[in-house]
């Protein structure tokens, strides 16, 4: 990205998009947005399973831990919100949950590829795509069954009017780098793309139309990543990012944009849009200043300090003793001014600004401009 361009990227996001708000419907398009994913889209899925979450998660918006992995609100959250939905209920969330917008089946550490393979290190969670897209088979099935007057459940013909959404992948991508490198990991990511092309096309049977899809983030900028993988000065950037891993995430970033091209081409009537979000983060990371931030690859919740703030031994809002000392990892108290919160996930702020990206269209292949589609509502 040019020096030009970069001056004019928060302006696109900032001025331009919210003097589009309101010019084309009356409502919207879409009826219900379903999502698939890992903790970057969870709204509080894998804590409904697995119990456990704290602070100092949710500190900016919800003000307490409200199932997700950043400070407040995520870019599935934004998206909803800009759609005029409420935040979308986690598919296994028993209580309190309203699925008449749609679902979310996202769960934190959720990869594409099967859990029980010999791919995979431990922590990561069961809930695959596959089984995500079984939870949305189970769905649709109860949907079509149930008296929707008596339910918080959309009405039958919702599948067809809905957005489909997807930001997995990355969890494919890191849980082996430090084990089996980079050149290990490439020799399973065509399964994985595959994968991701193969859920379109059954969710398109049940009726989907609209796919969007985000690619992976650009993890040679994350603080966790620069502390935990392995890499020397050389393979740095001016920007502190590790090239080398970068470039991979461009090259599986590469094959997914293609792979969805021949979906698109292969499913009548369907609209299989892909949204480069890494470039949208590489910026963010690059060039946070020019955005109103002032950290790109230094956490916001860790403990340590220094140029990342992430310490591997003591994950953000966790005390351990180390060497004799009992430590914190503490937030910050102006995540607004951050990129990542705590070394692995963006902050709410970055969600924010990643969404007025997706909400323009102009990073979305073929283009996407939402507001031929919605009334877009304000996402302060």
């Amino acid at each position: 990205m040019s020096s030009m361009e970069s001056i004019n990227f928060l302006v696109i996001f900032m001025v331009v998009l919210p003097c589009l708000v309101g010019l084309s419907h009356s409502e919207c398009d879409f009826k219900a947005i379903f999502n698939f994913g890992d903790s970057n889209s969870d709204t509080g899925g894998f804590y409904a399973a697995f119990p456990a979450e704290h602070g100092p998660f949710g500190m900016t918006y919800f003000k307490k831990p409200a199932g997700r992995a950043s400070d407040g609100r995520l870019i599935i959250d934004f998206l909803a919100q800009a759609l005029g939905f409420p935040f979308l209920s986690p598919y296994l969330q028993s209580i309190g949950s309203d699925y008449r917008h749609g679902a979310n089946y996202a769960t934190l550490a959720s990869t594409v590829l099967l859990p029980n393979t010999s791919l995979f290190v431990t922590g990561i969670s069961p809930f695959s795509l596959a089984i995500q897209l079984n939870q949305m088979k189970q769905f649709k099935a109860k949907v079509d069954e149930v008296d929707q007057l008596e339910t918080r459940l959309p009405s039958p013909d919702v599948f067809a009017k809905s957005l489909y959404t997807f930001y997995i992948g990355q969890n494919d991508f890191t849980s082996n780098l430090a084990a089996i490198g980079i050149g290990g990991v490439q020799e399973y990511l065509p399964q994985v793309v595959s994968q991701i092309a193969a859920t379109i096309k059954e969710l398109y049977n049940l009726g989907g139309r609209t796919f969007i899809v985000l690619n992976l983030a650009p993890v040679g900028c994350y603080p966790a990543f620069l502390v935990e993988l392995p890499h020397d000065s050389s393979d740095l950037d001016k920007f502190g990012c590790m090239i080398s891993y970068n470039n991979a995430v461009v090259d599986y970033n590469n094959m997914l944009k293609e792979t969805l091209r021949q979906t698109r081409q292969n499913l009548s009537g369907a609209s299989v849009i892909y949204v480069d979000t890494y470039s949208v983060l590489l910026e963010l990371f690059q060039h946070p200043i020019s955005h109103g931030l002032q950290y790109g690859t230094k956490a916001c919740c860790g403990h340590g300090g220094g140029d990342y703030n992430f310490d591997p031994k003591v994950y953000c809002g966790n005390t351990k003793e180390i060497n004799g000392s009992t430590v914190t990892a503490t937030a910050c108290d102006d995540p607004y001014n951050y990129v990542s919160w705590d070394g692995i996930h963006a902050t709410e702020t970055a969600n924010k600004l990643i969404t007025f990206a997706i909400l323009n269209g102009s990073y979305s292949d073929p283009p996407f401009p939402f507001q031929e589609y919605c009334d877009l509502q304000p996402i302060g």
